[in-house]
This record gives C-alpha cells, sequence and structure tokens, in this order.
C-alpha cells in the first residue's frame, strides 16, 4: 500500500480541553502533582515524558487553572525574565531541556528560579527526559533542578494506547469501529508517537483512497508501517 498525499491538507484542531486529558496509571503521579491546591516542597516541579504522552496539554491545563503563563525555552533570556512572571507569578517553561548547554538560557533559567521563589510563586519544567540528562552546565542551577521533585509519564498500556487512537482521529471527525482499535493496538509499535503517526496514516489514507476506516484498510496501513 502506497499512502499518498492528499490533494488538500485539511486542518485538525486537537481537543485541548480538560476532558480530553485522558488519565491513566502511566500519568497519575504526574496528574497528583499538579492537582489543584497540591502543595509543593518548593517553588519548582519537573514534569518529563517522551513525545506525544500529553504532557505539554495537562502543563496547560494547570497553568490555565492557575492563572499562569506559558513560555518556550527558546524565549529565555536573563532581561526577559522579570518580564516573564505574572501577578501570580506562575510559570511553565515548555521544552526546559532546550536551556542545556546554552549558557544564556541557563542563567535565564537559574534567575526564573530564584525570582519565582522570591515571590512565592510556582515555576513547572516540561521537558522530554529528566534533569540528569539534559546536560545542564552551570552547576547552580543543576543543584537546584536536582533538588526539585520530579513527576513522570510512563510507557502507555492498552487502554491507553487504544483511547489515545480514538481520541486523535476523532480530533480529525474520524470514528473508528471498535473492531479496528481492537485490531490495531496489540500489533503497532507500543508509544505515544507511533500512536499519533498512526492515526495520520489512517486519516491520509482513507482520505486519499476515499474509503473510510475499516479493517482491511487498517491492515493495509499497518502492512505499510512493518515495511521492512
Amino acid at each position: 500500500m502506497k499512502l499518498r498525499q492528499p490533494p488538500f491538507e485539511f486542518g485538525h484542531r486537537p481537543g485541548l480541553e480538560g476532558t480530553d486529558f485522558l488519565t491513566a496509571p502511566c500519568n497519575a503521579d504526574a496528574v497528583a502533582w499538579l492537582a489543584a491546591g497540591r502543595r509543593w516542597p518548593g517553588p519548582a516541579l519537573v514534569l518529563h515524558g517522551p513525545i506525544g504522552c500529553g504532557k505539554s496539554h495537562l502543563a496547560r491545563l494547570w497553568c490555565r487553572r492557575e492563572g499562569g503563563t506559558e513560555v518556550p525555552a527558546q524565549a529565555l533570556s536573563v532581561e526577559a525574565v522579570p518580564g516573564l512572571i505574572g501577578a501570580g507569578a506562575v510559570l511553565v517553561v515548555d521544552g526546559a531541556e532546550a536551556t542545556a548547554g546554552e549558557p544564556e538560557r541557563e542563567r535565564a533559567l537559574f534567575h526564573l528560579y530564584n525570582l519565582i521563589g522570591e515571590r512565592q510563586g510556582r515555576l513547572l519544567l516540561v521537558a522530554r527526559k529528566p534533569v540528569d540528562c539534559w546536560g545542564v552546565v552551570l552547576p547552580d542551577l543543576l543543584s537546584r533542578l536536582r533538588s526539585m521533585p520530579s513527576a513522570g509519564i510512563g510507557a502507555p498500556d492498552d487502554a491507553v494506547l487504544a483511547a489515545l487512537l480514538v481520541k486523535l482521529l476523532a480530533d480529525r471527525q474520524l470514528s473508528p469501529p471498535a473492531e479496528v482499535v481492537a485490531f490495531l493496538v496489540p500489533r503497532m509499535e507500543r508509544s505515544f508517537e507511533a500512536v499519533r503517526r498512526m492515526a495520520e496514516a489512517l486519516d491520509r489514507a482513507a482520505l486519499s483512497e476515499h474509503r473510510p476506516i475499516t479493517l482491511p484498510l487498517a491492515r493495509e496501513v499497518l502492512a505499510f508501517f512493518n515495511q521492512p
């Protein structure tokens, strides 16, 4: 099967509301740390997990509930730090590992941590990997990061993979039969990113071939992914 690019690429809007977040054993620890009213032992928390696991989604929901501000790590600079902290001193830095090895960003994150602490605010750092895998050079910053509590999102089980596949297809206005989901989940690569790629491939195949998502189509798409 050749997955052809359709003549027009129709955009889709991922569900980003609280009801769209899939709570499961693999993310229960992270959800508990970000629960309303949960006290942290310090001013900051590291939230980490693989691509597509929902960590940015979860951080965004927390930030919205707390009235905070989101910034990408690439936007950090020492001069910008005071202006990044809003009245509530609640901030999310996404892609936080991008600060590692960048002297200006490392210094900025160090100052940001200290300023958040002074204002009795909260800082949520979102990353793909735990702190010790980032490659931070600045000793003072590394010490601060290692002192923070860390909440990881683990590998998904079958129930999470199935629910995520259904959600990602629903974001694309597609509703796969239960037999399709039951067929794919135990046979596909077991990762959040693989589910995202599968949803995109099913959408593209259905659109380009003007076919609904059926078991035969799912078999063809899966065979395409399993090609040597």
